[in-house]
């Protein structure tokens, strides 16, 4: 296998980081739109995907259309419709219906369990080998992960009797998301990262949408202002910019080093809940947040490739 330069593999570190700190503004907004207004978890989801949409079909149409593009056999089109909705239809629905029990915070960490999953799916079905500086960088992130946890789950579980409901919502989400990584980082050298992502993420919308209209009898059309707003920022600044980011970064580095760069995700996430949704942070958690720092930044600089 020939090593790519250097440049190139920070270069993915960069888009997958600034892809996962992106992805991690979801939470707050979820949060903020459940303080701030009525509305459930599937009709915030569906608003989401509804602004979603049009950016993906325009973009698939443009991938398509290129000289350079390759039909999608029928294998493939079942597989990218498979992870697409696997991670961006139920894992969202999951992490929506579980950021109603939970903190911001607390999400943030038990979805990234998944970098772990990654691994091992990818050592178990594909026989890829992992690396020992990516145990390294799995151990010193997962300990901060850690720390960080047991500082609010006492808390937490104290004031609200669903805490772990919530937290189980999460659980499996991160392992479908992880689904969603492993079948990304195969598919993506084959079918081309913006194609890829640009109907992975039109066939999670329409999974979406079929769900709220066949589950529920809420009209998209009379919530109130705020409820679309944020269901606008979530879709721009949490969904379109950054799974074009972090498709572009597994392109790069692999989906196995996305998913450690990935583990920056509950940093910004704590931050963000801290000033704008009044979350606490302790000093377990800032611990936490030095040690997957430091986990990210040695991710940063190994090479992919054997």
């Amino acid at each position: 296998m020939t090593k790519q330069p250097q440049s190139v593999f920070v270069g993915g570190v960069l888009l997958a980081l600034l892809g996962a700190i992106c992805f991690s503004t979801k939470a707050v907004f979820v949060k903020l739109a459940y303080r701030d207004t009525e509305v459930d978890a599937i009709s915030l989801l569906a608003l989401r995907m509804i602004f979603s949409l049009p950016f993906f079909v325009i973009s698939a149409a443009v991938s398509s259309s290129r000289q350079s593009n390759v039909r999608f056999t029928n294998k493939q089109w079942f597989q990218v419709a498979l992870v697409g909705c696997l991670g961006y239809y139920i894992s969202s629905l999951l992490d929506f219906l579980g950021l109603q029990y939970v903190s911001a915070g607390i999400e943030r960490l038990i979805l990234f369990i998944y970098p772990t999953l990654v691994l091992l799916m990818s050592a178990i079905i594909f026989k890829v080998k992992i690396k020992p500086v990516q145990w390294l960088a799995l151990f010193i992130t997962y300990v901060g992960l850690i720390a960080a946890f047991i500082s609010e789950a006492d808390v937490q579980s104290a004031q609200n009797k669903n805490f772990l409901l919530g937290s189980l919502f999460i659980f499996v989400c991160a392992f479908t998301y992880a689904a969603y990584i492993v079948g990304s980082g195969r598919l993506i050298p084959v079918v081309g990262a913006t194609k890829f992502n640009s109907y992975a993420m039109s066939f999670a919308s329409i999974g979406v949408l079929l769900h709220f209209f066949i589950t529920s009898d809420v009209s998209l059309l009379g919530f109130s202002t705020p409820v679309y707003i944020y269901g606008f920022l979530m879709a721009v600044l949490s969904t379109v910019i950054p799974s074009y980011l972090v498709v572009a970064g597994i392109k790069r580095i692999g989906s196995d080093n996305a998913a450690i760069v990935g583990s920056i995700g509950p940093v910004s996430t704590i931050l963000m809940a801290y000033f704008f949704l009044a979350e606490t942070v302790s000093v377990l958690q800032v611990i936490g947040t030095a040690l997957i720092l430091v986990g990210v930044l040695l991710v940063g600089k190994q090479k992919d490739g054997d």
